[in-house]
């Protein structure tokens, strides 16, 4: 089956539409047609080639929400009207440990919703950036929110498993203190979600116009971080800090904001790496810096009941697919509140 997609043939292409191959349902297979596709900053890395490996074309996509149109005869969950999603993965080993205690993502043969490895054409996985995609029962996801909230869900797929993974293997709740440093597509998610697990959560920006912004998002305080005052103010205080920025940037000093045996976890993935941090503000306080990527499927099935329960979702500005590339140039300008989203009926439009 072939269907309109919006993707790139070289790193120094723009997108533009094309149309590419869509199996048939197999017996364990469940076809979606892609109402919504939020755009994450690592698509952009992707498609530009700022990460090694990008196969062309490169059709991106991981945030991906639609309406189940077929199922394969061996499908047991889901059915044909069902709403769902699909995440940052569309495969994997299922058989090695990770896979078998539910952390699909961090096995070593995770396959990506897109440019990962695949025997459909053209051998390598297409995103969501499409009308339509076919992906095996065990990773699709099923989205219990209203649907008129659909396309603000899509970025729950990326942004928001993202942030609440680590939130709760760090176990954010009541009595913690926990930092989001950035308030963008990834750190709005974290105080949303670090807000409704009950912590007290401060906002780091380095922005005094976004002040009132972060509280709204539900930032009990905010920290404008060029301020060295306002910074020393919560130095040794912190339990968890959850720096979302994807941009190299000191991390000393956000280090020395950690309490005793406190961590940050990094979760914004810059092109080029951040400046070592000082040592000795590790070892004096038996600080962590820890990394953390999206959860595995049963987390993020978690993650998406916690938000329905919650009435989470991301902000989200709804785009024509012919608006993609400008999308991607306010991104880099930081020009959106705060998740750029794909209306996908206009990819035939």
């Amino acid at each position: 089956m072939t269907v309109k997609a919006y993707g790139a043939h070289a790193a120094d292409k723009p997108l533009e539409p094309m149309d590419i191959a869509r199996r048939a349902p197999g017996p364990h297979d469940v076809q979606i047609e892609i109402a919504y596709c939020g755009i994450c900053h690592s698509d952009l890395h992707q498609v530009r080639a700022e990460w090694a490996g990008t196969l062309w074309p490169c059709v991106p996509g991981h945030e991906i929400v639609g309406r189940v149109s077929a199922v394969g005869g061996h499908v047991k969950d889901f059915r044909e009207g069902d709403l769902v999603g699909v995440g940052c993965m569309v495969d994997s080993c299922q058989h090695c440990d990770d896979c078998e205690a539910g952390l699909e993502n961090y096995c070593d043969g995770m396959v990506g919703t897109y440019n990962g490895p695949t025997d459909d054409p053209p051998g390598h996985t297409l995103g969501g950036y499409s009308q339509r995609i076919v992906v095996l029962e065990r990773y699709v996801l099923r989205v219990k929110h209203p649907e008129e909230q659909l396309a603000a869900v899509a970025p729950l797929l990326c942004a928001g498993i993202t942030t609440y993974s680590p939130l709760r293997h760090w176990q954010a709740g009541p009595g913690k203190k926990i930092g989001v440093v950035g308030i963008g597509g990834l750190g709005h998610m974290g105080i949303k979600l670090a807000h409704a697990m009950g912590a007290h959560v401060v906002a780091f920006t380095t922005s005094e116009s976004k002040r009132e912004d972060a509280k709204a998002l539900g930032a009990d305080e905010v920290v404008v971080s060029r301020n060295e005052d306002e910074m020393a103010a919560h130095a040794k205080s912190f339990d968890l800090i959850l720096n979302t920025v994807a941009a190299p940037h000191d991390l000393d000093a956000f280090l020395v904001l950690l309490k005793r045996d406190g961590t940050m976890t990094l979760v914004g993935a810059p092109a080029t790496p951040h400046p070592s941090p000082n040592v000795f503000n590790l070892i004096t306080k038996r600080r962590s810096i820890a990394g953390s990527m999206i959860g595995g499927i049963p987390e993020t099935q978690e993650m998406l009941d916690f938000c329905a329960e919650h009435g989470i979702t991301a902000d989200i500005e709804l785009i024509h697919a012919g608006d993609i590339n400008a999308a991607y140039e306010r991104m880099l300008k930081g020009d959106v509140k705060y998740r750029f989203v794909i209306d996908n009926a206009s990819l035939s439009a």
